[in-house]
């Protein structure tokens, strides 16, 4: 099937595509690095009169440390450079683990961090990334600048808080604390195939104690799903806490099943992958 017709814009500023944006509404899309939106187009699950192309716009892609040591990501940054970029690595390392496993090398080059967040597919990695560093999503719009907490932002199945006016333009995530470790991890049938489940954990450690911890799923809810981790605080990260943990957590989940996994196994899956990336935060905390 092809794409149903529709004007291209390739606007040099992002003043013109905002005016874009604003003048076409609904009937307008943005498009980055189109890894998402080029094949939901050519099955005409999406259908806009304007494709407004950001490709041409300075300023809107790179990597940069902020004063409090966090990072700003350009909406515009190809996922290869979370992967690739060593103050990624060493300012937020749960980035640089959750990277090597987005899709496949071809699709990493091109798919833009904006775009994955902003399409905010259930199973993608990088919105549970966000949720996990409590990350801040910058937006504008032809009316203003705004910053949306990671918390707010997903909404549910490709729906985000973004207005129909905005373009997210930049994610800040901020630095872990120190004493604290980071884990990613997922099952998928084959590499690069969408996660039936994975979870992105940080845990931050005092004394010995959970002093906080941070764990986000996907795949197993309608966006990416932050858990609440308040029964594991100033507790010794032991296995046995971990696990009981894992379970209660699990056991509250309703996934969907489909041909890939069963909601049952997701279930299984869940309380696995919380409980090895609890493990691995913490022993990388208390290293």
């Amino acid at each position: 099937m092809k794409a149903a017709r529709f004007e291209l814009a390739a606007p040099t500023s992002l003043g013109e595509a905002l005016e874009l944006l604003e003048r076409h509404g609904d009937g307008a899309k943005v498009i980055a690095g189109g890894q998402s939106l080029m094949p939901l187009l050519a099955l005409r699950f999406a259908q806009p009169e304007v494709l407004i192309d950001l490709n041409r716009i300075e300023g809107l892609a790179g990597i940069r440390q902020l004063d409090d040591g966090g990072v700003a990501l350009g909406a515009m940054t190809r996922t290869r450079e979370l992967e690739m970029d060593p103050t990624i690595a060493a300012q937020v390392p749960l980035a640089a683990q959750a990277a090597p496993l987005i899709a496949h090398r071809a699709i990493r080059n091109r798919g833009t961090v904006g775009g994955a967040v902003a399409h905010a597919d259930a199973a993608a990695e990088l919105p549970a990334v966000m949720l996990a560093c409590g990350a801040t999503m910058v937006a504008v719009s032809t009316t203003g600048r705004r910053e949306i907490p990671a918390a707010d932002f997903f909404l549910t199945h490709y729906t985000t808080a973004l207005e129909p006016t905005e373009i997210l333009v930049e994610l800040r995530l901020p630095a872990p604390p120190a004493g604290a470790g980071t884990a990613f991890e997922e099952i998928s049938r084959r590499h690069g195939d969408f996660a039936m489940t994975g979870a992105a954990t940080m845990v931050h450690l005092s004394r010995g104690r959970v002093r906080d911890a941070r764990v986000a799923l996907i795949g197993v809810a309608d966006r990416a799903l932050a858990l609440d981790t308040t029964s594991l605080l100033d507790q010794f990260p032991r296995r046995e806490a971990l696990e009981e943990f894992a379970t209660a957590a699990a056991a509250g989940l309703d996934p969907s099943s489909d041909q890939h996994a069963s909601a049952e196994y997701r279930r299984h899956l869940a309380a696995v992958l919380v409980r090895r990336t609890l493990e691995s935060a913490s022993a990388a905390a208390a290293a």
